[in-house]
């Protein structure tokens, strides 16, 4: 990777070399989404989940939402939605597989998207139960 210096020479840039990343075998991936991810299933290569949404509004929401995610993570999903839901698909393109990324990718994704502040007894109070503001339809 080349870059440019303070002085506006240019420079080689070293990454730190990074150890290869396990992929996980099919079963292993079965196996760990039933255990840590019950609404994520694996489809052709992907760890996937289809969150239903109210409307447009709350479609895009979780898009930017799960993008935000994404991008702080460095690691970027394929996402596909429509008026009332959003489908994440998840898999480690560098690495050709499934990966811790993608796991812990789904876990703060999942946690995310599925928050609900009043079950936490807080002061927040979350979305009302009036369906003009519904927003996610929760499992």
């Amino acid at each position: 990777m080349l870059g440019t210096s303070a002085n506006g020479t240019r420079k080689e840039l070293v990454m730190a070399a990074r150890p290869k990343e396990r992929v996980y075998s099919e079963q292993e991936i079965v196996d760990r989404l039933a255990a840590e991810l019950p609404k994520w299933r694996y489809e052709d290569g992907f760890v996937c989940r289809k969150y239903s949404t109210h409307a447009w509004k709350s479609t895009l929401m979780v898009i930017n939402t799960v993008g935000h995610l994404a991008e702080a993570a460095w690691h970027h999903p394929d996402i596909a939605a429509s008026f009332g839901w959003v489908e994440v698909r998840l898999m480690n393109h560098a690495a050709k597989g499934i990966t811790d990324k993608d796991f812990e990718l789904a876990s703060k994704i999942e946690q995310v998207i599925q928050w609900q502040p009043a079950g936490e007894g807080g002061a927040l109070e979350g979305t009302p139960q009036d369906p003009r503001f519904a927003y996610l339809k929760y499992d």
